[in-house]
């Protein structure tokens, strides 16, 4: 989209925060919505309340009619009011403001009224208008809004930003057999002629991105949440997922429910509690207060769940519950500050299950679940701040990430250890009770939680949340003997300026009868650990064995002959996460011997989240940093490892993982003919147990292959029951056929919007269109990839750019696909920075992988 500005004012205004300070005059007229639109309209506005009447007809294609009563307080009349909405103005039929008629005037995205038409005090504006679809999500017999972080624009008009919240009256009119759910309690459900009218109370007091309905052919089944009953809708057509999910959903949610009021202080905070389950949705919830959304393949799950499953679950229930009190009651000023509420939601997760699982398992859980990911963006060039700037709400979708999803509660777990549990969790609570109902910044919250320690959090915050990377930590021992007289440990930064990352972390220091765990203070560029002086020379050096740390962690190669007798799991995962991360930056280890290194762990890794993260490194190192005439002279002994393995782990889950990753990898005829027997029998090996959606996979994973069944996908599509994951097969088939042109054809349609409407579908398709298997085919689809960039982001949702991007790049080591992207950007030298980030992100391992395969 091109950013045009058009300028009705003749002179400058005074720019100040979004907090509502006073303006002396009214900002500019341009596409978006700027923080300049923002703060002035923070400044002059308040008590907003939306009456909103949709009239949703059955057929997808038939607009939806809709009516707008918007009640408002004007503080000054001096300039004319900008109403967000990003459709056309065609859609608009009316507008009456005051009880007087106007004119349309719909201009850069915005229907702007006149001042001869308001006055200060109470005003009343009404509006017939067709709904925009934008944020809909219609599909042929439901829909959802999905407003964040700027898209209730695409559907009414209204003031789309965060810091004017306002209360929703909601009526929907839907077909007879419907079923629907919204933030607001349910007032009444009438049914007159064949039509179902939903009157809902007046909601909370909420921010235009979360006001949510959903309405469609669902199940609903009602359980107890806290002191509440709640709604669960649903379109699950599996009886043992149903049975072996529902009571569980429920149950979760009321323990995160239970854990949170008493954590914050603070009962739930709002008059309904209620969640739906959506096929393929685009993210794996949002925290809409009344009406949570989710994911539905990550709520329902039969017993051939794993323990990541299971997990990630609890962990996404937990996640959406947290908002209810960090995001919903006490929401960022501006998107500058979206991280809080969702560094919050995490962090507030994983304390929540630690209460069931204890320190150990806690503790190796957020290292498993954080840690590889947040460095993940954190090693590239293309790294962001945790906090980062935004001008244009058009642009907040960029803000997200794997930054604030997981450096974010790395760092919040840092800042809780320097100030203390009880000192961190009393300024949370001053925080909530202060801003309840209402707005705050990240510099709100670190003043308060300043009057709670003697720590600098000012400094503290400046090289945490304001800066990007990670410190590249080394030491040096220097001894006499066999004894150790200096334990020097230094850190600098992987790209960018001089400073340093004050942190504490352990080191443990292994010996042939023993250990020690020795607690470091990383204060300053170099430190001496005085407590480790005198103490015999180690066999081997473990840093950040307690998973506390964040860095690129030096390695003790004395350890490598000796990590799978490292006792605690979670020393042994930091041990593999540190391998790996060294191996990206070209030390210690070449990606060849770190995949002989963790193939040998497979029969000796009993731990399930062990074993994913290192069969998860093996599939990457295998497919990404191992050139292909080696790789093709290892895939044999690495198949033979893999099902060797599988067979003598006892545990359903650990022989799952190793399946799966065979899967992943096999190229003999012996392991395609190991597949295909399991797929066309659904007879598993003895221990391992498969879904229908493992099966579907099954069947992808050959006819990637071309397999010599060419009716594989069709047969495998007639075994599908369920209506919604059949679409979804439909819709992925063509990007996985053996035909090259259908292939092109498949990928040529997802240039128009439409076609890219099923986010998640789409991320799907593209892994396998570009998978390392048909690159030779698919690198011309890249220049095209990134010219569509800047559209995605501007029509997609907010994770859609990372996931285009990253089902697109994800497995390339090439030098043409290396050209491509270098081309790319040196073409387009102005391109969006955000954007550009994005891409250096997503392309780092492919930039790291012509590097290290020259090794």
């Amino acid at each position: 989209m091109v950013n045009l500005r058009f300028c009705y004012l003749t002179f400058i205004i005074f720019l100040f925060s979004c907090s509502g300070a006073k303006y002396a005059s009214g900002p500019s007229l341009e596409v978006g919505v700027s923080k300049e639109l923002a703060a002035y309209r923070k400044s002059v506005i308040s008590h907003i309340n939306y009456k909103l009447e949709l009239d949703i007809p059955g057929e997808k294609e038939t607009a939806i009619t809709a009516a707008e009563v918007l009640t408002f307080q004007l503080k000054a009349n001096a300039n004319p009011l900008q109403l967000d909405f990003r459709e056309d103005s065609k859609r608009i039929k009316a507008i009456d403001v005051n009880g007087q008629a106007t004119t349309i005037n719909n201009d850069s995205e915005h229907l702007v009224i006149d001042t001869k038409y308001l006055k200060e005090g109470q005003n009343t504006i009404e509006i017939k208008f067709d709904a925009g679809n934008g944020a809909l999500n219609r599909n042929e017999d439901y829909l959802y809004t999905l407003f964040v972080p700027d898209r209730a624009r695409t559907v009414f008009p209204c003031f789309d930003q965060p810091d004017l919240k306002a209360t929703y009256t909601l009526t929907l009119k839907v077909p007879g057999d419907w079923k629907a759910l919204a933030n607001g309690a349910l007032k009444d459900a009438v049914v007159i002629n064949g039509r179902k009218t939903y009157h809902f109370n007046t909601s909370d007091t909420l921010s235009t991105y979360l006001f949510a309905f959903a309405a469609g052919k669902f199940e609903l089944a009602t359980g107890n949440t806290g002191n509440m009953k709640a709604d669960f809708l649903y379109r699950e057509t599996d009886t043992a997922k149903i049975k072996n999910s529902v009571n569980e959903v429920f149950k979760i949610h009321n323990e995160a429910l239970t854990y949170l009021a008493d954590w914050t202080g603070i009962s739930y905070p709002f008059q309904k509690f209620g969640f739906v389950a959506i096929p393929d949705y685009q993210f794996g919830g949002m925290e809409h207060p009344g009406a949570i959304q989710y994911k539905a393949s990550a709520l329902f799950l039969d017993g051939g769940a794993t323990k990541d499953q299971l997990n990630a679950r609890s962990n996404l229930i937990s996640h959406e519950t947290a908002h209810m009190w960090f995001g919903d009651l006490v929401t960022m000023n501006w998107f500058t500050d979206v991280w809080m509420k969702e560094v919050f939601a995490n962090f507030m997760a994983d304390k929540s299950t630690e209460v069931n699982t204890g320190k150990e398992v806690f503790d190796l859980k957020f290292l498993v679940d954080h840690f590889p990911l947040a460095y993940g963006i954190d090693r590239t060039t293309g790294a962001n701040p945790i906090r980062q700037d935004l001008d244009n709400l058009k642009d907040a979708g960029t803000m997200y990430g794997n930054i604030i999803y997981h450096k974010a509660p790395i760092m919040m777990r840092q800042l809780e250890r320097l100030m203390g549990k009880d000192k961190f969790q009393q300024g949370v609570r001053e925080y909530l009770k202060k801003f309840a109902n209402g707005n705050a910044s990240w510099p709100d919250l670190i003043t308060i939680l300043d009057k709670h320690t003697t720590a600098d959090l000012q400094q503290w915050n400046t090289v945490w949340v304001n800066e990007p990377g990670r410190p590249v930590v080394d030491y040096e021992i220097k001894k006499t003997g066999n004894k150790i007289d200096r334990f020097i440990i230094t850190q600098k930064p992987e790209y960018g300026t001089k400073r340093i990352w004050p942190q504490f972390f352990e080191i443990t220091l292994f010996y042939p009868d023993g250990q020690k765990e020795l607690t470091v203070n990383l204060n300053a560029a170099s430190i001496e650990l005085k407590e480790a002086e005198g103490m015999e020379v180690p066999l081997f050096v473990l840093f950040n064995s307690s998973g506390q740390g964040y860095g690129l962690w030096p390695l003790d190669e004395g350890m490598f002959d000796q990590i799978y007798s490292i006792e605690k799991p979670l020393g042994r995962a930091s041990a593999y996460i540190s391998l790996y991360e060294n191996m990206l930056n070209g030390r210690s280890i070449k990606p060849k011997a770190l995949l002989d290194l963790f193939v040998d762990g497979l029969q000796k890794e009993n731990e399930e989240l062990n074993l994913k993260l290192i069969t998860n490194y093996i599939s990457t190192i295998y497919w990404e940093f191992i050139p292909k005439a080696i790789r093709e002279e290892s895939v044999a002994g690495l198949e033979n490892s893999l099902w060797t393995a599988m067979q003598k782990h006892t545990l359903s889950n650990h022989k799952k993982l190793l399946f799966k990753t065979y899967q992943d990898i096999y190229v003999s005829d012996e392991g395609r003919n190991r597949l295909y027997a399991i797929w066309n029998t659904q007879k598993t090996p003895e221990g391992l147990k498969l879904t229908e959606d493992d099966f579907t996979s099954l069947a992808f994973s050959l006819a990637l292959r071309d397999d010599k069944d060419p009716a594989i996908l069709t047969k495998q599509l007639e075994k599908i029951s369920n209506a919604d994951r059949k679409k979804r097969f439909e819709f992925i088939m063509p990007a996985v056929s053996s035909d090259v042109k259908e292939r092109d054809a498949f990928f040529k349609s997802l240039e128009l919007k439409a076609n890219r409407e099923k986010e998640a579908n789409v991320g799907a398709a593209l892994y396998y269109l570009h998978h390392p298997l048909r690159q030779a085919s698919a690198i011309k689809y890249l220049p095209k990839s990134l010219d569509m960039l800047t559209e995605i982001q501007t029509t997609g949702d907010i994770f859609f750019p990372q996931n285009w991007l990253q089902s697109t790049f994800g497995y390339y080591q090439s030098k043409e696909a290396v050209k491509v992207v270098q081309d790319f950007l040196k073409n387009n030298p102005k391109y969006n920075p955000k954007l550009k980030a994005k891409i250096l992100q997503t392309a780092d391992n492919l930039l790291r992988a012509e590097r290290l395969l020259v090794q």
